[in-house]
């Protein structure tokens, strides 16, 4: 089976790419650096003609308001007529748990955009909302710095690492569309701050994390619900521990 991954050069893209190609599929990485470019429209037909299935792991280069909903409505569009053209039979697209729960913030907003383009394509689709990825923890710390402190939220996580993404978009993949979301999450539900200072201490970083209800998370502020899933998400296997251990050898 054909199946093209917009983004696949990226952190989950090629270890999606890695997974389905050892299982004998045709696996197009898809990316500007590979010629393939979702706002120009360079490269698109040609990468999808053929195609059964299609990956879309792309994000924006900017996390402005403006900037990531021009990004996320126009690489949706050209990318949706294009598959429609080709004929694509399953649109999949990684999104975030509690897009919906968080439109204070212009990339949930700009996320939410990308998913009612794809429910209005036509094209048969799965969603997945996705918890943050383990290897985002730098950026959240980074996020909340102030000086030699970091403020972060107290609100509960619930982390995945990219290997148990990727792992479940392979196996999205080659499953039937459900014209529908479902949601992946880590197998350790945390408290942000609580997490980042273990992230902090285990890297050897001497700031200390400040709990701050008030400190917004990429311009939402946040509670216990926001980041976390309740609707019987699909479980990761790698531990914070786990993956940190495998991280520190990089």
């Amino acid at each position: 089976m054909k199946i093209v991954i917009i983004g696949g050069t990226g952190l989950i893209g090629t270890k999606t790419t890695e997974r389905l190609r050892k299982q004998g599929h045709e696996v197009i990485a898809a990316a500007p650096n590979t010629g393939v470019n979702t706002i120009t429209g360079e490269g698109l037909k040609e990468a999808l003609a053929g195609a059964e299935v299609v990956i879309d792991l792309a994000n924006s280069p900017s996390f402005e308001d403006k900037a990531v909903m021009e990004f996320f409505e126009i690489s949706g569009r050209n990318l949706l007529a294009a598959g429609k053209a080709a004929g694509v039979k399953h649109h999949i697209a990684l999104s975030v748990v509690g897009t919906e729960r968080l439109q204070d913030a212009g990339y949930f907003r700009a996320k939410l955009a990308q998913e009612k383009l794809i429910k209005a394509s036509g094209i048969p689709y799965t969603i997945v909302h996705s918890t943050q990825f383990m290897e985002f923890l730098p950026a959240i710390a980074k996020s909340g710095a102030v000086g030699e402190a970091v403020h972060l939220s107290p609100a509960y996580v619930q982390p995945i690492a990219s290997d148990d993404v990727a792992d479940a978009m392979a196996n999205v993949a080659l499953a039937a569309p459900i014209n529908g979301t479902i949601e992946i999450s880590g197998p350790e539900r945390v408290r942000m701050s609580e997490l980042v200072a273990r992230y902090l201490k285990a890297s050897g970083d001497p700031r200390k994390v400040v709990t701050d209800p008030e400190a917004l998370y990429f311009g939402a502020r946040l509670n216990d619900n926001s980041l976390v899933s309740d609707n019987d998400p699909g479980l990761g296997h790698i531990s914070f521990e786990q993956w940190f251990a495998t991280a520190a050898r990089k």
